[in-house]
């Protein structure tokens, strides 16, 4: 079985993954920090690409962790760098994971200019709409538990996200690919998944119930049994 590189999402980092880490094993799954988030030490000017982005992971996976055929699992910010890479490196991955995310990420104006002003706060606004009505209590957990990127980051990863968009290159993509959303995602609406699923030929569409945009922590067993199941059949 592939091993899978986890990327995480916008002012995140890889602890966002702990739970298909711990459940999957060293052996199977290792996420990555992108620069500027969790452990690693930011190499990137201040404004960037996804494109960008995906080449510097590119060069984790392949040089520092050696990794040979992996399957890149990314969510959100992050799958839109699992997107760039299958299309620039496809020919040396296994694979694609794409959870909460989508060919085309706009940001809302008053979201982007509260995290260039008021980074802390938009990212609590942005937490609190990344999960179903549910799960109230959740981001701020998941706030606790991550390593604070500096007040810049943020709003470098949104821009970032504002200016993607391989809509017209989808069909480029022949990698076995699973989209995972949830039903109640608002920041990546599942609309945005079922578009992935409709051109991206060989993909599989997981929707998961009771789950907005941070599935993966909102319904952890059922996104890693998907998860699993997926792998299984590659």
């Amino acid at each position: 079985m592939s091993k899978v590189v986890f990327i995480h999402g916008s002012g995140d980092s890889a602890r966002i993954w702990r739970l298909q880490t711990e459940y999957l094993g060293p052996e199977r799954a290792v996420a990555i920090d992108l620069p500027g988030h969790g452990q690693r030490a930011d190499t990137l000017p201040a404004e960037v690409s996804v494109e960008d982005y995906a080449d510097v992971a590119y060069q984790i996976i392949t040089q520092e962790l050696g990794l040979e055929r992996p399957v890149i699992a990314g969510h959100s910010l992050g799958g839109a760098v699992a997107l760039m890479m299958g299309l620039k490196y496809g020919a040396s991955l296994a694979g694609l994971v794409l959870i909460g995310t989508g060919a085309r990420l706009r940001v809302h104006p008053d979201l982007l200019e509260g995290a260039r002003r008021t980074p802390q706060e938009a990212k609590l606004q942005l937490s609190a709409l990344a999960v179903a009505p549910a799960h109230t209590a959740l981001p701020q957990n998941l706030m606790q538990e991550q390593s604070t990127a500096v007040s810049t980051i943020l709003y470098r990863d949104l821009a970032a996200c504002n200016a993607f968009d391989v809509m017209a290159r989808l069909q480029e993509i022949t990698l076995p690919t699973l989209i995972i959303c949830g039903v109640d995602d608002r920041l990546t609406p599942m609309k945005y998944s079922q578009y992935l699923h409709q051109h991206i030929v060989h993909s599989t569409l997981h929707i998961i119930p009771d789950a907005g945009h941070y599935v993966m922590r909102e319904q952890p067993q059922a996104v890693n049994e998907a998860l699993v199941a997926w792998l299984q059949r590659l």
